[in-house]
């Protein structure tokens, strides 16, 4: 075997070589597809959706069964006269009607529940993934410093045996290694956290849908930023989870007043009975007088049975539904108010959020990198200090930290922008 074929051998079975970066749609679809949250609150449709056949139901037919016998001293029973019925309430003013158109517009606000709660998701998802990428990107960053910080104490120890430094510099420098060496563990401890963070909007274990995953952390800008707020707020009314949830508020409470002024309309009952006697013969009682007999008989009878609605006279159930819809109409208001702010809110923060990204990238990272490369060769030529050169060293690694957060902080407000006008978001 050649050495390449080793080495790609060895690249092979290396942990995470076929690892396929994870990207945040990927996880994002993942979640919605598994998530254990969501997959509860989607029954609240399936009850929804059910009650649909429940409100068609009309009411169910009432069957009574009656019997009576004269008895007469003396002479033999009488036979029994029997008399079935069949009674039903028959509904009016539209109840069935009510309750149908009812039943549907709460199966909208079920739907429209689960949407809000799934941009909910979205949010806690897209918060994990950032602050995963983050954690991990800090390790690296303290990994490359403390691979520096190594070199320096291998060059003391070899520049003291030369006698350029003394052994207080050796020893320095050992001990800004080792407690940087905690620095770098708590890191790592902090991005394993994260990482595990991610199982939760999941409903399972990461490692179980993705194996060795490797996050990509490419994020996009959100072109948001750019547009102007006059054309995001209509969008934001139309799609928002919040706004639609109002409206689908609004529509249920309306339809349930429809139903609460049909269901003041009385409903008649109508009776179709049935009596059916056997007949008996003619016979002699004990005082010897003659009994006249009966013939077979069987009599039809209908009846209808109206309620009075004395009840009727008071009107609070009425009074109760419209201040409830009342209630429903300030209530969009509002949610259309607070959503034109947070619009505008968000995408000023986005705005903000990509400038100080901006500025580290193109500004504070390459001067603090330059810094940082020059005190090392000042250092290694004599020209400065080991505390100048650590000094130096920090500063450059808090503004890369800087970057991290300026990026996750652009990343989470692009993604409020676009949970703001209702998109799904996006990094």
């Amino acid at each position: 075997m050649t050495r390449c074929n080793v080495l790609l051998a060895a690249w092979l079975i290396a942990p995470g070589a076929l690892a396929t970066p994870l990207s945040f749609d990927t996880y994002l679809s993942a979640v919605e597809s598994h998530s254990l949250e969501l997959q509860a609150q989607q029954q609240g449709i399936v009850s929804a959706r059910a009650g649909i056949g429940m409100a068609g139901l009309r009411p169910d037919p009432e069957f009574t069964l009656g019997a009576a016998r004269e008895t007469v001293h003396a002479l033999p029973h009488r036979p029994v006269t029997w008399t079935p019925a069949l009674s039903m309430a028959i509904e009016t003013g539209g109840k069935r009607a009510a309750r149908i158109k009812a039943a549907h517009s709460n199966v909208v606000l079920a739907e429209e529940t689960v949407a809000g709660f799934r941009n909910d998701l979205y949010a806690a998802a897209a918060a994990a993934f950032t602050e995963a990428c983050r954690t991990r990107d800090v390790v690296a960053r303290k990994e490359q410093t403390m691979a520096a910080l190594s070199k320096v104490v291998e060059a003391n120890g070899v520049r003291l045996k030369a006698g350029d430094v003394g052994g207080i510099e050796l020893l320095q420098s050992r001990v800004e290694r080792d407690q940087f060496q905690a620095e770098l563990a708590q890191a790592r401890s902090e991005a394993d956290s994260a990482m595990l963070e991610l199982s939760p909007p999941l409903g399972r274990q990461l490692d179980s849908l993705f194996p060795q995953a490797q996050l990509a952390c490419d994020f996009a800008a959100h072109a948001g930023s750019d547009k102007d707020a006059s054309v995001l707020v209509p969008q934001a009314l139309n799609a928002r989870s919040d706004v639609r949830i109002a409206r689908a508020t609004l529509e249920n409470l309306r339809d349930g007043a429809a139903l609460v002024r049909a269901n003041r309309s009385v409903d008649p009952t109508v009776t179709l009975g049935l009596s059916a006697a056997r007949g008996y013969r003619d016979g002699v009682d004990a005082n010897g007088d003659t009994v006249d007999g009966a013939p077979r008989s069987r009599a039809l009878s209908v009846s209808l049975a109206i309620p009075i609605p004395l009840s009727r006279r008071d009107h609070g159930d009425v009074v109760q539904a419209e201040a409830g819809v009342t209630q429903a109409m300030l209530a969009l208001r509002q949610a259309e108010l607070a959503a034109e702010t947070q619009v505008r809110t968000a995408q000023r923060q986005l705005r903000a959020a990509q400038d100080r990204l901006a500025r580290y990238r193109d500004g504070v990272l390459v001067d603090a990198q330059k810094v940082v490369d020059g005190m090392r060769l000042s250092y290694f030529s004599g020209n400065a200090s080991l505390l100048e050169w650590l000094a130096a060293q920090r500063s450059a690694d808090e503004a890369y930290q800087g970057y991290l957060q300026a990026r996750a902080d652009a990343a989470i407000a692009s993604t409020q922008l676009q949970l703001a006008i209702g998109q799904r978001p996006s990094l």
